[in-house]
Parts: C-alpha cells; sequence; structure tokens
C-alpha cells in the first residue's frame, strides 16, 4: 500500500530575514516548520558585506554570517531546512501543496511566503563581479561605507533620489545617472535633488561597464552620452543601482493578488492573503522599507498568524 503523504503544519518558501524569523517563531510553537532555502539561500543580504544597522550587533557584522546565525537558531527550534526551490504552487486548500525543482511535493496546512524581491542591476558582467564591492542596490545598508568619496546612482525616479539624497550624508559628491532627460521622480523628489549642492544629475547618461574587477573594487565607470553619442570614463568610488526591484514572486501570479508591481498584497496590519492559510512576509509584499529588521517582524507576523490559524 502506498504510503500517505506527510502534510505539514507550517511550510516556510524562502530563506532571507523573514524566512528564517518565521521559522524561529513556528518551531517555538511547536509546528515543526518546513524551509525550503530557495534559490538564493540567506536572501539578499548574502550579497552585503557588512551590516551594521541590525539590532544586537554594535560592531556590525557580515550578511552571510548574520544568515548562518538566523539559520542556527532556527534548526534549533526544530526547523527542517531542504536546499530546494519552489516552482510550482497548488493553493487549492488547504492543505496546500509546493513542487520544487527536484521534483518533490511538499503538503502544507500553511504556507508562509517569504521569496523576498530582487534588486534591478544592469546586467553588466563586471557590475555582478563586483557587487559587494563598491556595487549596491542599498544606499541604506551601504552608504556609510563611502564617507568621503565620489558616489554615483543610476536612475531617474523617487527611489533615486532617495538614494542620491541619502548618500550626501556620507558621499563628498553624489552623481546622478539619468537615461533621460528628465527625472520620472514626483516633483518633492526632484526638487530635493535639485536644491542639494553635493547632487549633480548627467543626464542622457548610460553606464556601459564598470572598473576594476582586478583591483577587487569600485574605481571608475565607462560611461555613454546617448544625445552625442560620446563614450567617456569617470572615476567613482562607488556605484548605486535605483532601477527598482523584482519581487519573486511569478509563483503566485494565478493565485494571490498581487499590485501592478508584483508584490503580494496582504490585508491591513496582517500577512494574511486573500487565501486563508497564506500568509506573505518580508520583500515579496514589503515594497516601502526593505530592510532585513522589518523583514525579520514580518517573518514573526506571518508564524504568529500561522500559529493562530490553525489553534482557530
Amino acid at each position: 500500500m502506498p504510503t500517505m503523504q506527510e502534510v505539514h503544519d507550517a511550510l516556510i518558501l524562502g530563506s532571507g530575514p523573514a524566512g528564517w524569523t518565521a521559522a524561529i517563531y513556528a518551531g517555538r510553537a511547536n509546528l515543526a516548520p518546513v524551509l525550503l532555502e530557495g534559490m538564493q539561500p540567506g536572501g539578499q543580504l548574502t550579497i552585503t558585506t557588512d551590516v551594521e544597522n541590525y539590532p544586537g550587533f554594535p560592531d556590525g557584522v557580515q550578511g552571510p554570517e548574520m544568515m548562518e546565525l538566523f539559520k542556527k537558531q532556527a534548526t534549533r527550534f526544530d526547523t527542517r531546512v531542504v536546499s530546494e526551490t519552489g516552482t510550482e504552487v497548488d493553493l487549492n486548500g488547504p492543505p496546500f501543496k509546493v513542487r520544487t525543482n527536484l521534483d518533490n511535493e511538499f503538503v502544507c496546512k500553511t504556507l508562509i511566503i517569504s521569496t523576498g524581491a530582487s534588486a534591478n542591476y544592469l546586467g553588466l558582467e563586471n557590475e555582478t563581479k563586483l557587487q559587494g564591492r563598491g556595487v549596491s542596490a542599498c544606499a541604506t545598508c551601504d552608504g556609510f561605507f563611502f564617507q568621503e568619496k565620489d558616489v554615483c546612482v543610476v536612475g531617474g525616479g523617487d527611489s533615486a533620489c532617495e538614494e542620491a539624497t541619502f548618500l550626501t550624508r556620507y558621499a563628498t559628491k553624489v552623481h546622478m545617472l539619468v537615461r533621460r532627460d528628465q527625472l520620472r521622480a514626483s516633483k518633492i523628489m526632484q526638487q530635493r535633488a535639485f536644491d542639494n549642492p553635493k547632487i549633480d544629475i548627467q543626464w542622457n547618461t548610460d553606464v556601459r561597464d564598470v572598473y576594476d574587477v582586478s583591483e577587487g573594487k569600485v574605481t571608475g565607470l565607462r560611461l555613454y552620452d546617448n544625445k552625442t553619442d560620446r563614450e567617456f570614463d569617470q572615476a567613482t568610488g562607488g556605484l548605486f543601482l535605483a532601477i527598482g526591484h523584482t519581487p519573486n514572486t511569478a509563483l503566485f501570479r494565478d493565485w494571490l493578488d498581487l499590485d501592478d508591481s508584483g508584490y503580494i498584497i496582504t490585508k491591513p496590519d496582517s500577512s494574511a492573503t486573500q487565501i486563508p492559510g497564506v500568509f506573505a512576509c518580508g520583500d515579496c509584499q514589503d515594497h516601502v522599507y526593505r530592510q532585513a529588521v522589518t523583514a525579520a517582524g514580518t517573518g514573526c507576523m506571518a508564524a504568529l498568524e500561522a500559529e493562530r490559524f490553525l489553534t482557530t
């Protein structure tokens, strides 16, 4: 006779701060959670070197090290960690079903989605090689390390203006590299950028290459003026990308309510989606703050709400 498939109380998709925190709380609630690490175990923090704004680490901590500590704490409370990625879901439940890249199927009573979001990059080879070595997509995370340096910010929307304005706290000069001849940002954000003497806006500018991989850090950029058809080099100590994030939610497009940008919509003051028993936390549903500490907080919310769902 075939054996009955195990139905887990809680299945967590994703292993960033939100996922691990959900696992810690679910484990302490005796839910014996199963966590699928996903394509990027540890989430975006694994490509961040120093993390200095997470409470409890007065001397800072390496992003990968912090995620290992989260994992260690989660496994202490009997979280089962599976190095697989969810590739297909059936949310006609509960129970819910998740099939993985290794063709394994997991069945659960509650599903906690913490698949995160990925920062958009330019797609340049050297840009990838220098991530965490002068290339960043988070000024709030990494701006402190660029004190007294000239840096560049790519983008022309609200995020780019916010990142550039924030970086003026540390950098000597911030060059906004804008592909068009105008900003897409809201009027108030544009004005802040225009009024800041430390921000220089370079219009009609594309990034063609990032230097210098041989030195292991960003030293300059190869730029292209798309109006005059001219290429030129510009020295800089850092490159910040502010061209948006893409939430890792394609898997749920046919099941859950998503906003226009693809973020999972949750109920007000809750991690609950429109499907009872399915919860979302972290950067897959937060397009405002995108911080490790806020992601962890929503992971806690999701686990508490999953426990409540199972006991009512």
